[in-house]
């Protein structure tokens, strides 16, 4: 089965510094109908404005990913550690027993554009993390780069989930993947046009995918694929 999440039906949330997109209900949008996907928690398409970001907030028992689309956004937390996230680069804070930072658009007149992706652990009160790690999936087109996983494998993130997450970017490629039996799918397109076995997808939709063995992804265009147990 495939469901799409459209891009227009997600939860939409603006201020003067921030013009956010929820997929699943997150903060002050909540959609019952769309709380989670397997152990996928959060994809949240944030806009920030240049010279804002989030103050400092905690956050616990969860595996944060940070996406960068484009722009910058400086990260600091209560471990010390103070970095700046640019394109092709990802983040990853574990938060565990707690863990305290802030996100910051440090240009004086670029927005960031990025995902942050929550994934819910298999475990609470882990020990805290931040790690940072460099992909260039521009480099590798029209393949899957493994950028978390519950081992490490291939230089990916470790997750306390039973969880890969990949990376793509296709130009008039083709992408064929086959699904574990037991385990679902979830799609979300970054940007450009797609189609998943024949069904036209675009920038922002999201795509549930249960009981189907093998997806072939055409098209021209970014994205990030769950295979989630």
């Amino acid at each position: 089965m495939i469901t799409i999440r459209k891009a227009n039906d997600r939860g939409h949330v603006t201020s003067d510094w921030l013009n956010t997109y929820h997929t699943f209900s997150f903060g002050e949008y909540y959609d019952p109908q769309h709380m989670h996907f397997k152990s996928l928690r959060v994809i949240n398409e944030d806009y920030v404005k240049a010279n804002t970001g989030f103050p400092f907030h905690d956050h616990r028992d969860m595996e944060i990913l940070t996406y960068i689309i484009s722009g910058e956004l400086q990260h600091k937390d209560s471990l010390n550690n103070t970095s700046i996230i640019r394109r092709g680069e990802m983040q990853l804070m574990r938060a565990g027993i707690g863990i305290t930072h802030s996100e910051f658009n440090p240009s004086k007149d670029t927005d960031v554009h990025l995902l942050q992706i929550w994934v819910m652990p298999n475990a609470k009160a882990l020990k805290p993390l931040y790690q940072q790690k460099e992909f260039h999936q521009a480099n590798h087109t029209g393949k899957l780069i493994l950028v978390a996983s519950p081992d490490g494998q291939d230089n990916s993130f470790t997750i306390a989930q039973d969880a890969k997450i990949y990376a793509a970017i296709i130009d008039k490629t083709q992408i064929d993947y086959v699904i574990p039996q037991d385990r679902g799918v979830w799609i979300q397109v970054i940007s450009g046009d797609l189609t998943i076995n024949g069904i036209a997808i675009k920038n922002g939709d999201g795509v549930a995918i249960t009981d189907e063995s093998n997806i072939t992804i055409d098209g021209n265009g970014e994205f990030i694929l769950f295979d989630l147990g």
